[in-house]
């Protein structure tokens, strides 16, 4: 059924159809939303059989979380930002014990300085953790990826993370498609969990691996992570004969065929970035766009096969590797190994920074024209950081970046024309 509803609310709403029967939240902004709407309909009895846990942290969330997966219950939890990064040891315990949990992260910047807008910065520091991580483009697209992540955590026993841009998604009103409880109940049954705590034949999980054994249980995760490369089509495929539209997948290629020039992207940027591709096909340039749908596993072939033909790769990211640059170009830039193409990487929209489409116009400008660097800053103010750099070089003792630099931007907000 079509409906003009807030993206948090359409999410809450698809989660409710997968039947959880543990939900433990700590709130935190721009994920909120999600499990103040999952709270309402657990205790308007619209969602029955679940038990709603408010903790008292992130980490309280998803320990809850693995107890109740551990036992046996269909488990889910969301988060964002500061609040992903304190829970990173249970992170790590939920992906090592192999435990179907589901985690919406509604991405949002990590501070020092504090930033609450969006960037990817979050889920990427977590990229080797051992979750699946799968990105939505859509309001649409966030809501059905949770429905196929259920699916997919609970045929490898493996939890999935689902990015959805902050704000941006989260609290944006679209029109979305939202299925019902029986196209729900007869794509995902009911959760037979492969590891359950019974008193009866007690166990134990988590127990001391010693160096005889480990590498072995860490490529067995990674065994896991590469199955889901050929897991992740078939339950999208079967998700789109159920319920007639297409969403997920490994990556999603946009007017490609034939491009010489491809720029890669991740989430709701892609929509932008769209925008700006067909506007310059209608001028009589060949150039696409490649949407990566899962970022972890990286789906290396399918991005090789894409990209394989195109004159130049533009790699546009929402977070940065500081010492190195981008962290999606350099997982792209392996998947091209041997293939001699011109690559760049633009580090765009940190800290909610707005991608615009004269900004991509004239990055894009700048790459037929081959005047871009390999490592590109898009619409970075330079005079303001030379300003600092001079600073720091003139007095030992500056103060905090973060605070020079807001007094130089309002200085120069305040001068006369």
């Amino acid at each position: 059924m079509l409906s003009q509803i807030e993206g948090s609310k359409a999410v809450a709403d698809a989660i409710a159809l997968c039947r959880p029967e543990v939900i433990c939240a700590y709130p935190i902004s721009p994920q909120t939303h999600i499990v103040e709407g999952l709270s309402a309909l657990v205790k308007s009895g619209k969602l029955a059989g679940c038990e709603y846990v408010n903790v008292e942290s992130e980490f309280a969330a998803m320990s809850v979380a693995i107890g109740a997966s551990a036992a046996g219950a269909r488990a889910y939890t969301a988060t964002a930002s500061q609040g992903l990064l304190y829970m990173v040891e249970a992170v790590y315990n939920a992906s090592g014990l192999g435990l179907p949990i589901v985690m919406t992260v509604a991405n949002r910047a990590i501070g020092s300085p504090i930033n609450i807008w969006n960037d990817h910065t979050d889920t990427m520091s977590q990229r080797d953790c051992g979750w699946i991580q799968l990105y939505a483009e859509t309001n649409q697209e966030a809501a059905d990826l949770h429905i196929q992540a259920f699916k997919l955590a609970e045929e490898l026993s493996l939890p999935v993370m689902v990015c959805m841009d902050g704000f941006i998604l989260t609290h944006a009103y679209e029109r979305v498609d939202m299925p019902n409880q029986e196209q729900v109940d007869a794509y995902l049954p009911a959760f037979e969990p492969r590891q359950v705590l019974d008193p009866a034949a007690p166990i134990s999980i988590g127990a001391m691996v010693g160096p005889e054994a480990f590498t072995e249980v860490r490529f067995l995760a990674h065994h896991k992570q590469m199955q889901a490369l050929d897991l992740i089509p078939e339950i999208a495929t079967e998700f789109q004969e159920i319920f007639g539209r297409d969403s997920g997948g490994l990556v999603r290629p946009y007017r490609t065929e034939d491009a010489e020039t491809v720029i890669v992207a991740l989430g709701s940027v892609l929509g932008t970035i769209k925008d700006v591709v067909d506007e310059r096909r209608e001028a009589g340039e060949k150039i696409g766009v490649l949407g990566i749908t899962s970022f972890r596993p990286f789906p290396m072939l399918a991005i090789r096969g894409v990209l394989r033909h195109a004159q130049r790769v533009i790699i546009l990211e929402k977070a940065l590797a500081i010492g190195l640059g981008g962290i999606v170009s350099d997982n792209v830039r392996n998947a091209l190994s041997g293939i001699t193409l011109k690559g760049n990487t633009v580090i765009a929209g940190l800290g909610g920074r707005a991608i615009t489409k004269v900004s991509l116009h004239k990055l894009f400008d700048e790459a037929r024209a081959d005047r871009l660097e390999r490592l590109v800053f898009l619409d970075m103010d330079y005079d303001l950081v030379q300003r600092e750099i001079e600073r720091t070089k003139q007095q030992r003792r500056s103060g905090s970046a973060a605070e020079n630099i807001l007094r130089d931007v309002g200085v120069v907000a305040a001068r006369p024309a």
